[in-house]
């Protein structure tokens, strides 16, 4: 099982991430289009290390489901590396990057990694934000873009 004490301090603390990083998450959400795409980031020491895209089970533009082979590898692939999931992301296509009740009720399932929200409201200027969704609490989370 990932550490995920390290990440909760990351999380409380905001999230170090390149901008690499985030322009191959806000890319994904454009190319899945009018669909959510989703995914997982990798993480250690509370910073971002890898970006991994997974498809939408779902393909729908109003929810998102993390295709479960895809989900199993990426885990996998992770904690191989003795690394553990900083953060999920997904896109929201005509919504702002903030938590819908969806959200909320499936960071239950996942409440330590950070969500990242891409909001597609304005394609042209793609937003991103990080959310701690843990205890049904929602906080913003800082996202330090290195």
């Amino acid at each position: 099982m990932a550490d995920t004490g390290r990440l909760c301090v990351a999380s409380l603390l905001g999230v170090k991430i390149a901008q690499a990083h985030i322009d191959e998450i806000v890319a994904h959400a454009l190319e899945d289009r009018p669909n959510e795409c989703c995914g997982m980031v990798s993480g250690a020491d509370g910073a971002a290390t890898e970006v991994f895209r997974a498809r939408n089970a779902l393909a729908s533009p109003f929810s998102f489901d993390m295709e479960p082979s895809d989900q199993f590898a990426i885990y996998n692939t992770i904690e191989d590396r003795g690394e553990y999931i900083l953060a999920i992301y997904h896109s929201h296509t005509k919504s702002p990057a903030e938590p819908s009740q969806s959200d909320r009720n499936n960071a239950r399932s996942w409440p330590d990694p950070v969500w990242l929200i891409v909001s597609l409201a304005d394609p042209d200027e793609p937003a991103i934000r990080g959310w701690d969704m843990r205890g049904g609490k929602v906080q913003e989370v800082e996202l330090e873009i290195v």
